[in-house]
């Protein structure tokens, strides 16, 4: 029956071929409509070709590894290595921040840096103050020191989350000087800020 079904297709008319394809094509249609539209979604909306700010030291939400804190809790307080991909058009520069959202900590500023150039994709470890990218500027943190600071949270205050955030501008350059407070870097931004990127560290005592 498969056979006669098969031979009686290539042995008909080609215009009724031809409109058979044509109502075939009508019918899926709205289905492939679908799924196209909903592969289209998930790729803007749940992170396909969006942005993404990494670190090889530990995983979003995982703890802080001991280097990376101040001396005072037992650290070397070395800077984290950063990575980023998925840049979107029209990025111009980069600024980066790491902020200690706790109650306790009151968004206290571990690390601000402005006028990353575009063509930025990485920062390693170590490199506040010695290996920062051409350009790029670090303003004072609320240690009181330009450059980053590790975390130092007070003991029996439980985790602290580290907010790592990535910010792509239109502009070029930021006109701040190296003792800008977090607000008046977050209102120089202000308007400027085409994308971002976050992930979060995890630090005790």
């Amino acid at each position: 029956m498969v056979s006669e079904l098969i031979t009686d297709f290539y042995n008909e008319d080609p215009i009724k071929k031809g409109e058979k394809g044509m109502k075939t094509l009508k019918k899926f249609f709205p289905s492939f409509v679908f799924l196209f539209s909903l592969f289209f979604y998930q790729n803007i909306v749940f992170g396909g070709g969006a942005m993404e700010i990494s670190t090889s030291a530990f995983k979003d939400g995982g703890e802080i590894p001991i280097q990376y804190v101040m001396p005072g809790a037992g650290g070397k307080n070395i800077s984290i290595p950063l990575v980023w991909r998925n840049t979107p058009s029209g990025a111009k520069s980069f600024d980066l921040s790491i902020v200690d959202i706790h109650p306790i900590a009151r968004n206290w500023v571990h690390w601000l840096v402005i006028n990353i150039p575009p063509q930025v994709n990485s920062i390693e470890e170590g490199a506040s103050k010695k290996k920062m990218p051409p350009g790029s500027l670090e303003l004072k943190n609320s240690w009181g020191n330009i450059g980053y600071g590790g975390p130092e949270p007070p003991k029996g205050t439980g985790d602290h989350s580290y907010v790592i955030t990535l910010y792509v501008l239109n502009v070029e350059k930021l006109d701040l000087s190296p003792g800008a407070s977090l607000s008046a870097f977050k209102k120089a931004i202000e308007g400027k800020v085409i994308a971002s990127a976050s992930i979060t560290g995890k630090y005790g005592r």
